[in-house]
This record gives structure tokens, C-alpha cells and sequence, in this order.
């Protein structure tokens, strides 16, 4: 079904979570894994570096419907609601005359006990702006396994399926597609779980098969010769990344049987990767590539032709983007940049010549710290004296990691102390300085790593 009477596209937003870059073909897999990513790839447009803004679910996820920090917003950890008064990328969709929706895992709603919507449904005021279809769990995993579950839809009523996980929530989207009348342009939040571990089961939870079918993989570079649960996991972690692989493929053969393929825009990404408990006791909530890099492909009006940008992206530029998708105007609240001022052949790409060098994420629960990427560095400090759960920031950092990633690509050889690079670090801790006042945030002290 075409959209009728307007020229803007549709945006469907394919969002994954706990993903690596690696998994995809069009970085580099070298199993067939994504071979509808990677056909979207060669369609639209491939961002070869983009990384998370930060490495944890909640958080990433305010920082995406906000367009700002997770400090600012308030949402710095798991375990803390979307505060009901923020405005969202819905909300400026609805406003611009979108028909907006949400299907999937949440994550916003919930706030300790008191406030404790993980196995109920969401009540209105905490979805966030989704008004026009609403079938969500507030956190997934504890709704559902990797096989059979429930979510909730916008009346309250649980609403089930039989069978893989992906598949079902996939098949709820498709429902959408099919059963809307046309009269406005979408933007559909399409929010899955996987690959993300199975909290209550301790592992990953890929398709029936996938320890057999997946198991002749290569290790990927950082987790070589590590510890880490990868060996038991990563065929599973491939299977669940093959299967959502396949949904991707089920819904552009879909918008292309109701004639929406051209006018719809499809962006895949995820929330953040996983290192396997090589960096720290989890999979998540570090400053390494492992959680920190993501995939992001782009097919639709705005990105076609194959193009591939090098530039460092972050997930803080995707709210600007997807509303540049819809001709609205990026609000002045918002921290990123709309990614189109980097596709050719836009006005003598303008943008790159001013678009940030680095990277910047906040790492919460673990610890409290902050990193920057650049092409060659990475620099993180962290808070010794702070406590991840339960301090937002800090006015006193210490340096944590200092890696060449030209020299080191996989981050094993930590030059934080090395006494060479004292007028690196000096440039990166003003660079990340000035970040974090960008970001709302005091100006601290950095220290130097204790020798």
C-alpha cells in the first residue's frame, strides 16, 4: 500500500540490540550471516565506523528517542523511566503529521519497584510519544524466551506467539504494514532483543541448530586467546544475528508487495556490541570496540548508491537523521548531526569538513567513565572513588585505557602509562573535556593513571 497523498518518506527504524559490527557480512563476516544487510549495503548507504553513544540497553535507548545524553536526561543506567515531560522523536513525528509506532522491547518505562512495569503493560504517559500502534514489552527478556512469549498492546491485552522470538515480533510488524490504511507516512520503531543474552538462562539463545550451523566461524581479533564465554556462545550469538538477518528480508519483500519499497527508508543499527566477558564480568558497559562499534546501514530515499562513509558516526546522530528523513528540522535540543551531510553528492559535502573527529560515549553501572574513538586513538578514564549504579558523573576522572588502534587495532597493549605519549594524552583529555561540556556536563579533573 503506497502512501498516499505525500512525498515524505516512510522510516522504519530496525533496531537491534547487543550487536557487533562484525557479524554482518558488509564488514567483514565472512559466513553468510547478513545477506539481506548486506544487500541493503550495496543498495543504500554502509557507515564503516559507528559506535554507540552508551554501552548499555536503557540508556542507549534514551539517548535515541531523545536525541540527547543519557546524564541529561536523567536515564544514565538501566532501571530508570523515560521521564514522562521528554520529548521525543515521536512526538516531532506526530507533530509533523506521521502516523507513529512502536513494536518490540522498551526499556524506558520501569523505575525500581514502585514503578515496576517489566511483566506489565506500559501505560500511555511512559511510551514515549507512540501513539498510532503500540506492542511492547518493557523489557523483553522477561516476557519471553528465545522461543515463545508475549508483549503487550496498546489496550493492555498480552499478545503472543509460538516460535522463535524474532520471527514473532517480526510478525506483529508485518501485521502493521499490512493493516494500516495509507492516509499518512509511518515511522516505526521496530525494537528486538536479540542478540542479546537470555538474562534468566545465562547464555545466548539463537535458533534450534544454530551450535551446529554456525560453528565453523573465524574469532573475531579482540577475542582471540581471551577468556570469555565466545566459545560457547558465539555460534548461538551468529544464529540469533542470522535470524534477524532473515526478518529483515521477510519486511523489504513485504513493503515490496504493498508497493512501499521506494518510498520507505530502512535503518538498521544496534545498541551496542559484546566483548563476551573479556573486558569485564559481562558482555557490555566498557570502552572497548567490542561493545562500543555497532552496524549501521541505511537504504531508501536520501541513501542510496553503495556509498560507504568513513567517518566516526554515533548513535547521538541518529534522532537528527531520522527526522532530516522526514523534512523536519532538527530540534536545537538535540546533541548530533543528520548523517545526510555526509552522503555524496549532497552540497560539496559541507558537513565533513566540520564534522567531529572523534567519538564520545558515557559508561555507566560498571563503572563511572567516559571515552572518546578517533580514527587512531582511544582514551578512557573513569571515576575510582564513584559508583556505577548509583553516581550519574564526577569532577575527578583518572585515566583508564590508552590504545593505538593503527598499531593495535584489538586493544591489548594498554599505553595509558606509557611516558611517550604524555602529549597525546594531554590533547585527548582537552578534546574530552570540551566533549563533556558539549554534553551538559561539569568540567572535571583528569589525573594520570597511577604508575
Amino acid at each position: 500500500m503506497a502512501v498516499k497523498g505525500s512525498s515524505r518518506p516512510s522510516i522504519l527504524f530496525f533496531f537491534t540490540d547487543q550487536q557487533r559490527w562484525d557479524t554482518c557480512g558488509c564488514y567483514g563476516q565472512a559466513l553468510p550471516v547478513t545477506p539481506n544487510l548486506d544487500r541493503m549495503a550495496q543498495e543504500g548507504v554502509r557507515f564503516e565506523y559507528a559506535f554507540t553513544c552508551q554501552p548499555v540497553c536503557g540508556p542507549a535507548r534514551a539517548c535515541l528517542q531523545t536525541g540527547r545524553w543519557a546524564t541529561e536526561v536523567g536515564c544514565f543506567r538501566n532501571d530508570i523511566a523515560l521521564p514522562t515531560n521528554e520529548r521525543t522523536i515521536a512526538h516531532s513525528f506526530s507533530e509533523a503529521g506521521y502516523e507513529v509506532g512502536y513494536i518490540g522491547k522498551w526499556h524506558l518505562a520501569s523505575t525500581g519497584e514502585n514503578h515496576n512495569f517489566r511483566k506489565r503493560a506500559v501505560p500511555p504517559e511512559r511510551r514515549g510519544g507512540y501513539r498510532d500502534c503500540w506492542i511492547a514489552s518493557d523489557v523483553l527478556e522477561f516476557t519471553s524466551h528465545g522461543y515463545d512469549g508475549y508483549m503487550f498492546d496498546a489496550e493492555g491485552n498480552r499478545r503472543g506467539w509460538k516460535g522463535y522470538r524474532v520471527d514473532g515480533v517480526t510478525d506483529f510488524a508485518l501485521e502493521y504494514l499490512r493493516t494500516r490504511d495509507g492516509e499518512r507516512p509511518f515511522f516505526l520503531f521496530l525494537s528486538y532483543i536479540e542478540p542479546h543474552h537470555q538474562n534468566d538462562h545465562r547464555c545466548y539463545e539463537g535458533p534450534l541448530g544454530s551450535k551446529e550451523r554456525w560453528k565453523d566461524y573465524e574469532v573475531p581479533g579482540d577475542l582471540v586467546g581471551t577468556e570469555g564465554d565466545w566459545r560457547e556462545n558465539y555460534p548461538d550469538y551468529l544464529g540469533c544475528c542470522a535470524s534477524l538477518d532473515h526478518n529483515l528480508g521477510r519486511i523489504r519483500e513485504e513493503l515490496a508487495r504493498l508497493g512501499m519499497a521506494d518510498d520507505t527508508l530502512i535503518l538498521y543499527t544496534s545498541d551496542h556490541g559484546s566483548h563476551f566477558c573479556t573486558r569485564n564480568s559481562e558482555y557490555k558497559r566498557s570502552c572497548h570496540d567490542g561493545c562500543l562499534r555497532v552496524p549501521m546501514v541505511a537504504c531508501g530515499p536520501g541513501f542510496t548508491g553503495g556509498q560507504v562513509i568513513g567517518d566516526l558516526v554515533s548513535l547521538i546522530d541518529v534522532p537528527p537523521t531520522l527526522l532530516a528523513a522526514g523534512g523536519i528540522e532538527t530540534p536545537s535540543t538535540m546533541r548530533g548531526r543528520p548523517l545526510q551531510g555526509l552522503i555524496a553528492p549532497a552540497a560539496g559535502r559541507d558537513a565533513c569538513a566540520t564534522w567531529p573527529q572523534e567519538v564520545f560515549a558515557q559508561i555507566s553501572e560498571s563503572q563511572v567513565g567516559r571515552c572518546l574513538r578517533t580514527r587512531r586513538w582511544k582514551y578512557s578514564v573513569t571515576a575510582p572513588d564513584k559508583r556505577g549504579w548509583r553516581d550519574m558523573d564526577s569532577g575527578t576522572y583518572v585515566e583508564e585505557y590508552l590504545y593505538d588502534l593503527e598499531a593495535d587495532p584489538h586493544e591489548r597493549n594498554n599505553l595509558v602509562s606509557d611516558p611517550a605519549l604524555a602529549g597525546v594524552r594531554e590533547e585527548l583529555a582537552r578534546t574530552l573535556k570540551r566533549r563533556l561540556g558539549e554534553a551538559g556536563e561539569r568540567e572535571p579533573v583528569i589525573r594520570p593513571a597511577a604508575t
